[in-house]
């Protein structure tokens, strides 16, 4: 297998915005050719909206949209060319969502239009590859995007562990665009589920990129529940699995040892090997941010009930007219409890950093 390239720089809050430019030219993105997007292609922006509400390194960052849209539109990307998406979960709102995270005045400004998934045609898709467990998680058949076919696609993750997939990134952000809202039911099944969709993705899209931002980076029991880590960084590549396995192994995990991970690189769908990434930009060989992937109170329930002693009631409690206490519990654990007694503390120390400053900036809090 060749080697991928993932590019790594230091930024910082003055300069991320013009960061951001740099970082997709010495990645190659407007390079054209193979692995570049012309300015001719209609771009899709996968952004990523883990929580409705704001929460430091939860979801795309402001800067990180703001930074990738003022690269795209310097490089002569139309406006009405750059496509914004994201979908809507049992406990997410996507247009909520993109006020409450700071997306929607950046959007404004640069004249580009925001397209939840909620809006868009979904059609049934028959991938040409054999898959491990999508069909069979959907034996009815899968629905994708019509949007996404024959488009190139950026994804906008943030550096992050998730109690689910051990950490998230590139390639988890497919999970949230190309899945309905039921995608819940892929919980037990995460790791083959996220080869399935790189898979998915191979066949529709004519380029798949990522640019990560590691600014502020989420500990513990992600996607929600973490504690903020100023780190300082951003990261991209055209190759999302190298991508991920430069972020797991900063944060102190062994890229090969992560299940979705492994797999994408023995199935040849990327570079999960450290030896066979070249990192550019960046020295990172020293660092070890020391993250440990935890499960929040909500993710360890939900495991219990599709992969532990429970999972004989599982139909009962998550595919019947009763499941919808799920999403409720999930909104009162967090919006009502976790938010109000332990994250409103964690905000607020976020916010006397220089990125909580500048987070103040895009959200318009004073």
């Amino acid at each position: 297998m060749p080697k991928s390239e993932v590019v790594v720089l230091k930024t910082g809050p003055g300069t991320v915005v013009s960061d951001y430019g740099r970082l997709l030219e010495r990645a190659g993105f407007f390079s054209g050719g193979r692995r570049g997007v012309e300015p001719s292609s209609e771009l899709l922006v996968k952004l990523n909206l883990s929580w409705t509400r704001y929460f430091p390194a939860c979801s795309t960052a402001p800067w990180q949209l703001d930074g990738v849209l003022t690269a795209l539109r310097a490089h002569g990307f139309p406006p009405e060319r750059i496509v914004p998406v994201e979908n809507k979960t049992v406990v997410t709102d996507p247009v909520r969502g993109s006020r409450l995270n700071g997306w929607e005045p950046v959007l404004r400004r640069h004249g580009v239009t925001f397209r939840p998934l909620t809006g868009e045609r979904w059609v049934a898709f028959k991938p040409k590859a054999r898959l491990l467990v999508l069909d069979r998680i959907f034996p009815e058949g899968i629905e994708i995007p019509e949007l996404f076919i024959g488009r190139p696609v950026l994804h906008l993750p943030t550096l992050k562990t998730h109690g689910h997939s051990v950490t998230t990134g590139a390639v988890k952000n497919a999970f949230g665009g190309l899945l309905k809202e039921v995608r819940h039911f892929c919980h037990a099944h995460i790791h083959e589920t996220l080869v399935d969709l790189m898979l998915i993705q191979r066949e529709i899209h004519p380029a798949v990129w990522a640019v990560m931002d590691g600014t502020v980076c989420g500990d513990g029991a992600g996607p929600r529940t973490m504690v903020p880590v100023v780190k300082n960084l951003i990261l991209a590549s055209s190759d999302s699995v190298a991508l991920d396995a430069v972020a797991a192994k900063l944060m102190g995990f062994n890229p090969l040892e992560i299940p979705y991970l492994r797999l994408c690189h023995e199935m040849g769908l990327g570079v999960a090997d450290p030896l066979r990434i070249e990192v550019r930009g960046e020295d990172i060989s020293g660092l070890d941010f020391g993250f440990r992937s935890r499960r929040s109170l909500v993710i360890w329930a939900d495991q219990l009930i599709r992969k532990g002693f429970l999972r004989g009631v599982e139909p009962l409690l998550l595919r019947s007219p009763l499941s919808f206490w799920a999403p409720l519990a999930s909104a009162l654990y967090h919006d009502y409890f976790w938010l109000p007694l332990i994250g409103s503390c964690r905000i607020r120390r976020f916010m006397r950093t220089e990125w909580g400053g500048l987070a103040r900036e895009y959200l318009g809090w004073s």
